[in-house]
């Protein structure tokens, strides 16, 4: 006899493994596409993310007590590990990997609680940690298509062995070096930025964050799927790209234009997969509109004026700290009444 419960009786229509298996989906054309690019260093890199993550996990939650399965199984810490796998340098070392993923799923994750409980992306939090410990390591940069062999990719892996001419800097490394050294951008750009490189990933960058395009699909796939919303990824790229547009009209040679910032670095990734958490982004529509653009527009000062050529995850944690007050001046509309709380007429008749 099945057991009497209160209404209401609500079926989601999708479950948890089930939204997180197509978010995983919809990063698999840039992933292959990185390991491509990248060979197999990449490839090492991020199944050495995914172990840890998974293996992290299942001992945090076996430590509280708790069934390790289910957890496992939601496969939101695939996600979070898959996501800092994207952001890394392709040739990182292999305990850059573990450990960015240890920090993501156990500090950044079930310290607060588990799913649904932390207030900050648990990718980025670890993203930012490994940048502030260890510079070095997570701005060597690596020329696409050099495609190393196995035992090579071993040696670069493990044993930290670049190959020659392995190194080299992202655009917007390149450009905040140039400028140090008094360089315009008229100068700083001519042969280190093409749009069209960009747009299809030939660049240097991380592992998953060049192919703007391939990012660029996936995030419409979930649009598309009702997984997220447009709101929050649209207001994302115009926080990023108003700035740059205005600046760049006021003096084209020391501000970079839209594109430049559009297709650079991990705009793509944050505005369609990182700042579309339903955990750590606003409840209502406008809320995400607006936690969209902060994060876009603080992309942009970090950028511009910061010490680091990158903002993406530190923009998208700093947003992160203020969704609880976004939430607490944007509410969604109470049912049975108006956007100011007053009780909607009843027709009686």
């Amino acid at each position: 006899m099945n057991p009497i419960a209160h209404s209401p009786h609500a079926h989601a229509p999708v479950s948890i493994s089930k939204v997180m298996a197509t978010v995983l989906l919809a990063l698999l054309p840039a992933t292959l596409f990185g390991f491509w690019l990248y060979g197999w260093p990449a490839v090492e890199l991020w199944a050495l993310s995914l172990l840890a993550a998974m293996l992290g996990e299942a001992l945090i939650v076996r430590m509280q007590g708790r069934k390790v399965r289910p957890v496992l199984m939601d496969g939101s810490g695939i996600l979070t590990a898959w996501l800092l796998a994207l952001s890394l340098p392709p040739y990182a070392p292999w305990w850059i990997a573990v450990l960015g993923s240890l920090f993501a799923v156990i500090i950044g994750k079930q310290l607060f609680g588990g799913l649904g409980q932390n207030v900050f992306n648990p990718a980025m939090a670890a993203r930012v940690m490994l940048l502030i410990s260890f510079p070095l390591e997570m701005t060597t940069w690596t020329v696409p298509k050099l495609s190393p062999g196995w035992l090579d990719s071993l040696r670069i892996t493990f044993l930290s062995q670049p190959l020659d001419g392995m190194a080299s800097a992202s655009v917007l490394g390149h450009v905040k070096t140039e400028f140090s050294r008094g360089v315009g951008l008229d100068q700083a750009l001519v042969g280190y930025y093409a749009p069209l490189d960009a747009l299809w990933g030939s660049r240097v960058g991380s592992l998953g964050e060049t192919a703007a395009l391939l990012l660029l699909v996936g995030g419409l796939f979930l649009i598309a799927r009702r997984i997220i919303t447009w709101h929050a990824p649209v207001a994302m790229l115009l926080g990023v790209a108003v700035p740059a547009l205005l600046f760049n009209l006021i003096d084209g040679n020391h501000y970079a234009g839209p594109m430049v910032h559009l297709l650079s670095g991990g705009l793509m990734l944050g505005a369609f997969f990182i700042i579309t958490d339903p955990v750590t982004s606003p409840n209502t529509v406008l809320g995400q509109a607006l936690f969209g653009f902060g994060c876009g527009l603080l992309t942009w000062i970090i950028r511009t004026w910061g010490g680091y050529p990158e903002g993406v995850a530190f923009a998208v944690l700093l947003m992160n700290a203020a969704t609880p007050l976004i939430d607490q001046y944007i509410k969604p509309r109470i049912y049975g009444r108006d956007s100011k709380g007053v009780a909607l007429p009843v027709n009686k008749g």
